[in-house]
């Protein structure tokens, strides 16, 4: 193989993109093409997507963009608000030197356009001396097996659940992102984020509407306690954006949701399961353990770095705390409208 040539991807490379995607034992769903349209679209990032060629075949991809915040200024990133994507190169003899060189025009794309630093987010490193962020870690295991019986679970989340059926709780999966929105804000709020904005979610379930859904919670009076939205990639079923009301704790509405997703993505043929990632030391990340899950800590590799710290935006630092404790407090109306405005150069 001579060396690959690594250029910015375009539409024409979607095919061959998501092929080479849907081929690799590493690839994740934040792979797929039809995140270039999302981020760069509706959230306005800049596009740089890189892909590498040996003579007319794709080998090798990096999901990229430009992020450019008031708070934190301008980087390259792969990929915000995904928690995991980076290089990835066809299985073989090349992979490393395909990710190398992706890796290398993404340093020297960063040199170029002056940016404060390279972000590659991964499950495992590329360059063992880069800098790197290890604050989060993602809950990945195969489905347990008995979900019906609910024989496969840890015996406290199987009581948990127990409880949550005698109250009258029912799951539902659709596509209705107004319906998901209202929850999902309602959490953001409550932990001081803001929110994407309700379009993204629309456009979101739009682009991937075969491999996406939404599994609601609702009471035995029809009302929504808490949401799940999950994706599909390559028998793994990933529980990501979460949303929920205060009375979903009353009800244990999220061990019921979970075992609800499970027991629905298995009927759908998935053999895997997919927590998400949590912050280390958080109540998200010791809820997953008692699930039986464990922590595979999360590399965020920073191969470009001009000032050699590795940036904290993340609401662990300190100096978000005030503003997140006020962000609590705002009215609804007014974070939903302020959120999208601000979110962008938080992901």
């Amino acid at each position: 193989m001579a060396d690959p040539v690594v250029r910015t991807a375009s539409d024409v490379d979607a095919v061959a993109w998501d092929d080479l995607v849907s081929r690799s034992a590493e690839s994740t769903f934040f792979h797929r093409f039809g995140w270039r349209r999302l981020l760069c679209g509706a959230l306005r990032y800049d596009d740089r997507y890189l892909c590498a060629s040996d003579g007319d075949r794709l080998v090798g991809i990096l999901p990229l963009v430009g992020v450019r915040s008031r708070l934190f200024g301008r980087s390259l990133s792969s990929l915000p608000f995904c928690s995991y994507a980076g290089p990835l190169a066809e299985d073989g003899p090349h992979k490393q030197r395909v990710e190398g060189a992706l890796i290398d025009a993404a340093v020297q794309l960063g040199v170029r356009l002056n940016v404060g630093h390279v972000e590659l987010r991964g499950i495992r490193g590329w360059r063992p001396n880069a800098p790197r962020q290890t604050l989060y870690a993602t809950f990945r295991a195969p489905l347990p097996g008995d979900l019906d019986s609910m024989k496969g679970i840890p015996q406290k989340r199987r009581n948990v659940v127990r409880k949550a059926v005698s109250l009258g709780l029912v799951a539902s999966v659709s596509q209705e992102a107004d319906r998901f929105f209202d929850l999902y804000a309602e959490n953001a709020r409550a932990h001081g984020t803001p929110a994407l904005g309700r379009s993204f979610f629309h456009a979101l379930l739009e682009a991937f509407e075969s491999c996406s859904g939404v599994l609601f919670v609702a009471d035995a009076a029809g009302r929504d306690l808490s949401a799940i939205l999950n994706f599909y990639h390559r028998g793994e079923v990933l529980a990501y954006f979460a949303g929920e009301v205060s009375a979903a704790r009353e009800t244990n509405a999220n061990d019921f949701k979970y075992w609800s997703l499970m027991r629905h993505a298995a009927a759908r043929g998935c053999t895997r399961f997919d927590f998400g990632r949590s912050k280390a030391g958080t109540g998200s990340f010791q809820f997953k353990r008692l699930w039986g899950f464990e922590p595979t800590e999360l590399q965020y590799e920073f191969p470009y770095l001009p000032s050699g710290r590795v940036p904290q935006n993340n609401p662990n630092n300190p100096k978000f705390r005030a503003a997140i404790e006020t962000w609590k407090r705002l009215p609804r109306p007014l974070v939903d409208r302020l959120g999208p405005m601000l979110v962008g150069g938080l992901g």
